[in-house]
């Protein structure tokens, strides 16, 4: 009878101590979860700021480059013009057509003191890796949290716990085969 009720206390304690600690691993769960949501959160609030951010400074990059362009071009065909003049009428139009690009010209000087298209596309750069630096930093923080909410959810007696009420494993943010591609920067050379 004694052995009886030492038996029934030793299995009620060892219940009651893996309940206590099935409590405490359940809410440890639930706060691991909300932190990779949290986290998982961050990592898209980046995604998402390199997909406002960087298509606008590509599209401002290459329409400073294209005016640059285009009034150097002019200057230049103009030059050309010049220089190939036989007749007065072709002298005449070729020192015409270089005034013109000649006074763009100044017009870009006088609203851009410095032409940009190299101060641009530094900002363009220093976006890129900025932004990039940003993703990777959540995503391996993200991965931190992940690791550790799995690593809890196998160990014993948190295995139990997750077992009992489902908590389930979470994928860890890898790149994908794309990744060991080197990336390719496009400014629209040979696209309209």
């Amino acid at each position: 009878m004694m052995r009886e009720m030492r038996s029934t206390v030793f299995v009620a304690l060892l219940f009651t101590a893996a309940a206590m600690s099935s409590g405490c691993s359940y809410n440890r769960f639930v706060g691991q979860e909300e932190g990779i949501k949290t986290q998982w959160a961050q990592v898209e609030n980046q995604l998402q700021r390199r997909n406002d951010l960087i298509p606008n400074l590509v599209e401002t990059t290459k329409g400073i480059a294209q005016q640059e362009k285009d009034v150097f071009g002019q200057i230049a065909d103009s030059r050309a013009k010049m220089a190939g003049a036989t007749t007065p009428a072709q002298q005449i139009q070729a020192a015409n057509e270089q005034g013109a690009a000649l006074a763009r010209l100044l017009v870009v000087v006088e609203n851009y003191p410095q032409l940009r298209s190299s101060e641009s596309f530094n900002r363009l750069m220093d976006e890129l890796s900025g932004t990039e630096n940003r993703i990777a930093v959540e995503r391996m923080r993200y991965n931190e949290r992940v690791q550790e909410y799995n690593t809890s959810r196998r160990q014993f007696p948190s295995n139990v716990t997750a077992s009992l009420f489902g908590f389930k494993e979470y994928p860890l943010f890898n790149a994908p085969p794309a990744a060991e591609q080197v990336p390719k920067v496009n400014f629209g050379k040979g696209t309209n």
